[in-house]
């Protein structure tokens, strides 16, 4: 929540939306509900509120509710578009966030930093960074009311007028009007058709920007970008992530491929379009290359669907006639895919670099015939943006549980042990499946899908196959010899092949403890080395944020995780093979989210050389990319803080007895954190604590997701439930554990071991301590311990109380640690325009989070829920993630 110096403009606006929500009120439900939502808001802040929430009939606590909710909606829109308006602001008085990091890199290398302009070109032809889209279901908001949002967002960027505020009038009766709840699960279709949303706007409008003022940038470093590089890419989980979710299957998979397919090609369109109409270069005026001439010529005769009007009136613009036969190429690409049909040379495209050659054409003769600003410019823009998205929009990752594969080798060769595994990848001959259970089955098909992709799309479509729970070596080496057998990977000789690489997931903190011993293991093995070279010389490794935290809690999570990555960078260093590290980062704290350049920047020194992924998951999509100019911004600051990352962090940035010392005090802070965490929920009263005294058993009613929230092995205890749910019951109840708890006794455990002065050195020199740091005072900020008594004090148990008070104990330890630390007089002290948002969302927040109360307190006690109280309870958790701008 950027802020303006003193916050007017954001302020006018949120009061305006509130004047047209109260008329969108009063002109659809009555005065009655108007005065209803003042006066409630009235009594809250008074603390008199009771009285009324009370004598409230279920029709009126809908409509209250929804009133509040959508009051949270305006205004998270109106902090979008003035974060937008802060960020035009600040790059024109202080530059962009590549601008910063283009000379930081340039002062580096004039106070003789120890590398090349031929390393600086090196790095850059190899640098990629890639945001991999999400269907985990942390997204309250339904795609119907984001699309309106979106477009109030657009009517208060527009100049004050009449027309405006009719429209923001008409666009808040439609808000009103639009149900907020999902009917029923969404599909991993409907998911994609959601995620794919954004990838068409990013490829319409972003990107090509993006992308653009990249190349730019880097010039002034005197490095000239090639068109075959790719700093940006995306990817995708949707319609892959087949772990604990057997709605994913390989049909599915195949489905979402062809959707992104179709997507891509119907906004490329546009692209083509914008070419045609500019592209109006006549051969009267300018010289073309005789290979366009060929082409275009060979086009017109493999392609009679191009009109005769466009072979009459553009006969002396081959420019133009070009990008009609790509449009039309593109759409017979896409129609061929849909019915299943071969490759035809001539008439469509068999892969993304089959695309490009036709653009490559173009732009070649361009620049042979006095058009190099048009081919460095327009064309050049176009042709990024492609290598950025492909033929299928985003390269897809497909994930499995690591027990998945060893049950099916079970199956086809009686065991999966390493003498088994290594002998099965040697063989030439592949043993016959039949006869497999059904989750072993789907499995299988999975692979000879990702086979069939790769042979229809090209090796982009899909390139990772993700090994979730990896506990050892012989995980992925179980998965490798599944591919094996499906035709995916050949170690014979010099015929030997990899289409697919594999990536370990390393999710709890045993795993990442072992991190080093797993990667050693796997690349010590001569048949793995072999598929890493063949993949390029790249070893990827996934970090999963979310199964450790809740595993340990957030300081051992984040420590861990820390620690993981320089472990592997140090393998991966040893054995030369090149490091990617993927980071399974959610929106909250307690998934692994926060600012992104200061989590990059934070990051192990040589752990991003120049690659690295991360998971862009729930409401952190809409929030980072619903509008155009926060995903430019997104987007460059990512590309920023990795670039920096890569080029400026590739030694340690502390000398080795600094980080030692450093390392010892960060080990005794995550060892007393880790012992108050697991005090907690080691406790056998625990499950019951939380499911009373949170409304996560309703997440399933939210039809979030099609993924289940639970496990297979599903339990009523903890162990079974998954990372997402443990944050989204926490963070309704405004008590947010997985955040910040075991943080005071960790820094108490360092303060009183002397280390006082050493914390200060590590919150000023440290950037890992900094962010974590920062992360955590955020989620304090969040935490509302008055709200929370409430749900404890009407919802649990008594006997069950006590567990409330150690959560508050370790609050209040938390909360005077960290002031202690930073020298701070309350949370937030240094950002009091953010703090005073909290605090006039809390206001709002309050009535909404009563009612939830009241409502989960008469759920529970109907054998049959009323329909009625069913969706108010519904539409109260709905709100609470809009105040709180996350869920999970």
């Amino acid at each position: 929540m950027m802020a303006g110096a003193d916050n007017t403009d954001l302020r006018n606006d949120v009061r305006k939306l509130a004047d047209l929500l109260g008329q969108t009120l009063a002109r659809q439900e009555g005065e009655e509900l108007l005065s209803l939502v003042e006066s409630v808001r009235l009594s809250v802040r008074e603390g008199q509120q009771d009285e009324i929430l009370n004598k409230l009939t279920d029709s009126q606590t809908i409509s209250l509710v929804r009133a509040f909710s959508n009051f949270f909606n305006l205004a998270n829109v109106a902090e979008q578009v003035n974060r937008s308006k802060d960020i035009a602001a600040e790059h024109k008085s202080e530059g962009s966030w590549l601008g910063k990091a283009i000379e930081n890199i340039a002062k580096a290398q004039q106070d003789g930093k120890d590398f090349s302009t031929k390393d600086l070109q090196n790095w850059l032809d190899n640098f990629s960074v890639r945001p991999v889209f999400t269907a985990h279901p942390t997204e309250a908001a339904r795609r119907s009311v984001l699309s309106k949002m979106t477009t109030i967002a657009q009517l208060l960027e527009q100049p004050e007028s009449q027309i405006k505020n009719d429209r923001l009038a008409e666009a808040i009766d439609l808000l009103w009007q639009t149900d907020e709840l999902r009917l029923g699960r969404p599909d991993p279709l409907d998911e994609a058709v959601n995620s794919i949303y954004y990838l068409d706007e990013l490829l319409l409008e972003t990107v090509p920007e993006v992308l653009a003022e990249f190349v730019n940038e880097i010039k002034k470093l005197g490095i000239n970008l090639s068109l075959t590089a790719r700093p940006l890419r995306f990817g995708t989980w949707i319609g892959g992530d087949r772990d604990g979710n057997p709605n994913i299957t390989a049909a599915v998979t195949k489905s979402a491929i062809l959707l992104q397919n179709a997507h891509f090609t119907r906004t490329m369109f546009s692209h083509l379009d914008e070419l045609r109409q500019a592209l109006s270069i006549s051969t009267k005026l300018a010289g073309v290359s005789k290979e366009l001439e060929k082409s275009v010529e060979k086009d017109l005769e493999n392609l009679p669907e191009v009109e005769a009007r466009y072979r009459r009136i553009n006969v002396e613009e081959p420019y133009r006639l070009k990008a009609t036969a790509i449009r039309h190429k593109l759409s017979l690409t896409q129609s061929r895919h849909a019915a299943g049909l071969p490759h035809f040379p001539g008439r469509d495209y068999k892969d993304t670099a089959d695309l490009l050659k036709d653009f490559e054409v173009m732009r070649s003769s361009l620049l042979s015939n006095n058009g190099e600003l048009i081919a460095n410019g327009l064309l050049d823009r176009i042709m990024r943006s492609i290598n950025a998205f492909g033929l299928t929009h985003a390269t897809m990752d497909i994930r499995e549980h690591s027990e998945v594969h060893h049950k099916l080798l079970n199956q086809v060769l009686g065991g999966s042990s390493a003498e088994i595994l290594t002998k099965q990848l040697l063989e030439k001959s592949t043993p016959v499946l039949k006869d497999l259970d059904s989750p072993s089955d789907n499995c299988f098909k999975t692979f000879e899908a990702i086979n069939d992709l790769i042979d229809r799309f090209g090796p982009e479509v899909i390139e990772s196959y993700i090994i979730s729970m990896t506990k050892s070596a012989n995980d992925v080496m179980a998965a490798v010899v599944i591919a094996k057998i499906a035709g995916l990977i050949s170690l014979q000789g010099s015929d030997s092949f990899a289409k697919i690489g594999f990536i370990p997931l390393l999710e709890t903190v045993a795993e990442l403890r072992s991190a080093d011993k797993i990667l050693d293991e796997l690349l010590s093995d001569k048949n793995y080395r072999k598929i890493v070279e063949l993949r390029g010389g790249i070893q990827e490794v996934m970090l999963g944020y979310s199964d450790s935290n809740k595993d340990a809690g957030i300081t051992t999570s984040q420590w861990e995780i820390h620690k993981a990555q320089r472990k592997l960078r140090d393998v991966a260093m040893k054995h030369s093979v090149k490091l990617r590290l993927f980071h399974g980062r959610g929106g909250s704290v307690g998934r692994g989210g926060g600012p992104t350049y200061d989590a990059l920047i934070a990051l192990p020194w040589g752990s991003i050389d120049g690659q690295i992924k991360m998971t862009e998951q729930g409401e952190v999509i809409s929030d980072k990319f619903g509008l155009p100019a926060l995903a430019k911004e997104n987007l460059e600051l990512t590309l920023a803080a990795a670039l920096e990352a890569t080029v400026l962090n590739r030694k340690p940035r502390q000398s080795s007895n600094d980080l030692n010392t450093w390392n010892e005090c960060m080990d005794l802070i995550s060892e007393s954190a880790y012992s108050s965490y697991r005090a907690l929920v080691d406790q056998e009263e625990l499950p019951a604590y939380f499911y009373a005294s949170t409304p996560v058993e309703q997440l399933g009613n939210m039809f979030l997701g099609s993924r289940p929230s639970r496990r297979p092995d599903a339990s009523a205890g903890l162990e079974s439930l998954r990372a997402i749910p443990w944050v989204f019951g926490w963070t309704q109840s405004r008590q947010i554990v997985p955040g910040w708890y075991g943080v005071g006794s960790g820094l108490k455990a360092a303060r009183e071991a002397g280390r006082s002065d050493l914390l200060q050195t590590l919150l000023k020199e440290w950037h890992f301590f900094r962010t974590f740091i920062s992360n955590v005072e955020m989620t304090l900020a969040k935490t509302d311990l008055v709200i929370a008594q409430r749900y404890v004090t009407t919802l649990v148990d008594p006997s069950l109380h006590k567990i409330f008070d150690q959560i508050k104990v370790e609050f209040d330890l938390t909360v005077k640690e960290l002031l202690l630390m930073t020298n701070k007089s309350e949370i937030l002290g240094n950002q009091p325009i953010l703090a005073r948002t909290l605090q006039v969302r809390d206001t709002y927040l309050a009535p909404i989070q009563l009612l939830q109360i009241s409502l989960l307190k008469r759920v529970r006690t109907q054998k049959q829920a009323d329909p009625l109280l069913a969706r108010a309870l519904l539409l109260t958790i709905n709100g609470v993630a809009a105040g709180l701008r996350n869920t999970g």
